[in-house]
């Protein structure tokens, strides 16, 4: 069943729904604030199962088409291969970014595809090489991964590694240049490394961060965008910390905040927006 979404038509509250789930938004919220913090639970996440090795039949929600409302089908999702995680995501937000690509602003205008990149989940299984992750693991998605071992991944100054900093034209594996998605043998190709929007989804272990089990899945799912954009993996699990003190620092903002401006304690600032940034 599709998405009951359609940001081109009428104004806020929209409502998003994935099967049963429903997300609502405030009235006060303008379109791209609504993208950023609507959450939406992922549909029908049943009991882990040992599943390791083999295809996964699940259901996800796929672009077929630019502007085309999203499509819930079961699709059939590979094993991890070497440096890969099988990720069963159990919640899924929907940023402006997602719209952005449905709608093919972009140059990138691949279909069909599987969207979404702001998640959490848990680990179901782990492919060759992967050391730092284990089924059961609860953990979240990352865009803009390390490989630990490039200059930008050993410098204390950045964070785009040139092997999994963000590439929206990268539409398969690393590995082997193929999808891990398919619908009745036909291939269904990836979003930013993540596509979140499937009950299970292949990912590159370097783009994939290890949290604390306690840390609330339902709201921790947008620490994988938010942080993010400006910080790398291990900044995610570092904040997770302080995730219980300190919940309103999951926004875009927290790379330039820290990084850049450098605030002190007692500095005046002026703050720019209440949305994702602006709430850094």
């Amino acid at each position: 069943m599709p998405f009951d979404f359609d940001p081109t038509a009428g104004r806020p509250p929209y409502k998003i729904a994935i099967g049963e789930d429903l997300a609502s938004t405030n009235d006060n919220h303008n379109t791209t604030h609504l993208y950023s913090f609507a959450v939406v639970r992922s549909i029908g996440a049943e009991e882990m199962s040992s599943t390791a090795g083999q295809v996964i039949k699940c259901r996800a929600a796929v672009a077929w088409e630019p502007g085309k409302p999203l499509v819930i089908e079961e699709v059939e999702v590979a094993p991890p291969q070497k440096n890969e995680v099988r990720l069963k995501i159990l919640y899924t937000s929907l940023c402006h970014t997602d719209v952005y690509f449905w709608e093919a602003k972009a140059q990138d205008s691949v279909f069909p595809r599987i969207l979404g990149h702001e998640a959490s989940g848990i680990v179901e299984s782990v492919g060759e090489g992967v050391t730092e992750l284990a089924p059961g693991d609860h953990a979240l998605p990352v865009f803009t991964g390390e490989c630990g071992d490039c200059a930008h991944c050993k410098s204390e100054e950045s964070n785009m590694c040139d092997l999994l900093r963000i590439n929206t034209e990268r539409t398969v594996m690393i590995h082997d240049e193929k999808t891990r998605f398919s619908i009745n043998g036909k291939p269904v190709y990836h979003f930013l490394g993540t596509s979140t929007f499937s009950e299970y989804t292949v990912i590159h272990s370097g783009c994939v961060a290890k949290i604390n089990p306690l840390a609330p899945l339902d709201k921790v799912c947008v620490l994988s965008c938010g942080i993010s954009t400006g910080n790398n993996a291990d900044s995610i699990v570092m904040l997770l910390g302080f995730f219980f003190l300190t919940i309103f620092i999951i926004c875009e903002g927290l790379g330039a905040t820290l990084n850049v401006a450098k605030p002190r304690k007692g500095d005046t600032v002026a703050v720019f927006g209440l949305g994702a940034v602006g709430l850094a």
